[in-house]
């Protein structure tokens, strides 16, 4: 049984194996929005493309036939154990490298060294991690050219939200200070196995330079405080960012021409960036 035109669930039948609950595994299994996906991973080719959550090899194949080089990811030792049946040829290769490992937690600096250029994060995120997953992706940005990843549809539109927007919120913050985002496709759940409850859709991430905003911890601070109760005016939620010196404060946010009697959802990606800058002061 090969991954190539075969069913996720004939091919998971064949090495024994079941879709995991506790690792959120949806199998892509539409063989043309896996080669839509591994085009925009791989425009121009002959880079390299860290793919995050192998599965069965769905979007490995495609990626492969353009890629010089794919390290692809994944924490469920059977399905490591399968791909290595099933993939034996490009990892004999060397074009691919199977990393068993906790996307969360592992070393994209480690993985993309003396690999050749340009360098691409890919994945079909699991619904339980993607918040870890897109904060990883959002400090990797000195390290890539660019980012392609199935998200939960709703998560798609608060990463590429509109100040103003009911979907606007942190993530929309700390994803646009780092890249310039958008959404690029939806896929509807029919497209996976099992099938997911909800829709999803690919994004896509270019990375900025410079950034808007450098992921600090004074900026981290300043956007999560903002948008903690959105109810709150800004005057109450960044109460505590200047010693608790309301003076102080005032004088920040003029500088950075924030009205502090405006919420959160209103205020730019460079309106945050200039207070997190006047708050570090």
């Amino acid at each position: 049984m090969t991954v190539a035109g075969s069913s996720p669930k004939a091919v998971l039948q064949s090495h024994g194996l079941r879709a995991k609950r506790q690792f959120g595994q949806n199998f892509l299994c539409d063989a043309r929005l896996a080669a839509r996906i591994s085009q925009w991973a791989t425009t121009p080719a002959e880079g390299t493309v860290v793919e995050i959550g192998a599965g069965l090899g769905a979007l490995t194949l495609p990626l492969l036939d353009r890629a010089a080089r794919v390290v692809a990811i994944e924490r469920d030792r059977d399905l490591i154990a399968a791909l290595r049946l099933e993939l034996a040829a490009p990892i004999a290769e060397g074009r691919l490298v199977l990393v068993e490992a906790d996307a969360k937690t592992v070393d994209l600096t480690a993985l993309f060294r003396d690999t050749p250029l340009p360098r691409v994060v890919a994945g079909n995120l699991p619904y339980q991690i993607t918040g870890p997953l897109l904060e990883k992706t959002a400090a990797s940005r000195p390290l890539i050219q660019r980012a392609v990843l199935m998200v939960q549809l709703e998560v798609a539109d608060r990463i590429v939200a509109e100040p103003g927007s009911a979907s606007y919120g942190a993530l929309s913050v700390f994803i646009q200070a780092q890249y310039e985002a958008r959404r690029a496709l939806v896929v509807r759940r029919g497209a996976f196995y099992p099938q997911p409850k909800v829709d999803s859709a690919v994004v896509l991430l270019d990375p900025l330079s410079p950034p808007i905003a450098e992921e600090t911890t004074t900026f981290r601070t300043v956007v999560k405080a903002a948008f903690g109760q959105r109810r709150k005016k800004l005057r109450n939620a960044w109460r505590g960012l200047m010693s608790g010196s309301l003076a102080d404060l005032a004088a920040a946010a003029e500088r950075a021409g924030v009205d502090l009697d405006a919420r959160g959802e209103s205020l730019t990606v460079e309106q945050f960036a200039r207070m997190a800058t006047e708050v570090q002061a």
